[in-house]
């Protein structure tokens, strides 16, 4: 491998506790002392700079500030390191890499997420290999030199995963996260195997940063008993921009003309209303049942099979760039890193 640099941040998290001697209570770790915990990573020959953020982020507190926070970091350093690895709890990293994969415009290096379930001293703790590993693949590079995930990914339990298309599925396994619609971009085994035809490359040769966030978007989660009053309150509040509808299956909902009149309202007033499916796997297809056919003929966009974390996060950012709802709309439908 030749030397790369590569900035290590740690945002915050389990994987960055350890147990004090004295206590035994978990305390954060000097991320500064990296290679006399994990000496491994002197085997690589890269340079490893670290960033820590003050104060720890607990991931459950995330919020877009971080994220802005994040995207200026990486744009700040962006010519001086190869490659960024970014330490995170796990509760809320899907968020956070499908944000930063948005924000991020032109993005030609890479930007891993990895985390742990157990703290980094601990005798049996995940956090070493997804750290390694993470170092690693942020610092590979193709036969022509460039780096060969040039994207913004989560890596966890052997595999690394786009991270717009990335959801936390196990609270309790190593195996965290999975990316249900879309193939891994890469399996560590005895080798690391990339999956190179689908990772995804940009053609802009520079890097902007998107950091101006319209943060005025409700999820509602469509579910029997749905009541009027909770649905007109989340589809027609004024002070709400786009609103996400969870629905069911391939994007059905309730039947009721009570409920697609309410729908119909809080489109026809120039809200955004975004389909996505409540399953893990699968997409929103609203031509195929009449639930759905009605939804559009009221106006609400599919989302296809973006996540709700990618929903979120490309709502944040499109709508932060334009006041625009009819663009902002349009816009949704485009395929801009490798969400769709």
């Amino acid at each position: 491998m030749t030397h790369s640099s590569i900035l290590l941040i740690y945002t915050g998290g389990t994987i960055g506790m350890r147990e004090d001697p004295a206590d035994h209570t978990l305390k954060p770790y000097d991320f500064a002392n990296i290679m006399a915990e994990v000496p491994e990573l002197g085997k690589f020959g890269v340079e490893i700079d670290t960033y820590t953020f003050s104060p720890l982020i607990d991931s459950s507190d995330v919020e877009p500030q971080v994220w802005q926070e994040l995207a200026k970091l990486i744009y700040d350093r962006y010519d001086s390191y190869d490659g960024f690895v970014v330490l995170h709890g796990t509760d809320t990293m899907a968020y956070s890499a499908s944000a930063l994969s948005f924000m991020l415009e032109g993005l030609n290096k890479p930007v891993i997420f990895t985390g742990s379930q157990l703290p980094i001293g601990w005798p049996r703790t995940d956090g070493k290999e997804n750290l390694i590993s993470s170092i690693e693949i942020a610092a590979a590079r193709d036969e022509n030199g460039g780096a060969t995930v040039p994207e913004v990914c989560i890596y966890f339990d052997s595999r690394l995963l786009r991270g717009n298309r990335s959801v936390k599925i196990n609270a309790e396994q190593f195996d965290a996260f999975r990316s249900p619609n879309y193939p891994e971009l890469a399996v560590a085994g005895i080798n690391l195997r990339f999956n190179r035809d689908c990772i995804h490359h940009t053609s802009q040769k520079n890097l902007r940063i998107n950091t101006q966030l319209d943060t005025r978007v409700a999820i509602l989660k469509v579910h029997p008993g749905i009541t009027e009053h909770v649905a007109r309150h989340m589809l027609c509040d004024e002070g709400i921009r786009a609103v996400i509808l969870e629905t069911y299956g391939s994007g059905n909902s309730i039947s009721k003309k009570w409920f697609t009149d309410i729908v119909r309202e809080s489109c026809e007033s120039g809200k955004i209303v975004l389909n996505v499916t409540q399953c893990l796997s699968g997409e929103v297809d609203m031509e195929r049942y009449a639930t759905g056919k009605e939804l559009a003929k009221a106006g609400v966009v599919s989302g296809h099979e973006m996540t709700t974390e990618a929903a979120l996060a490309k709502l944040f950012v499109l709508m932060g760039r334009s006041a625009d709802n009819t663009q902002v709309k349009r816009q949704l439908s485009e395929n801009l890193r490798g969400e769709l």
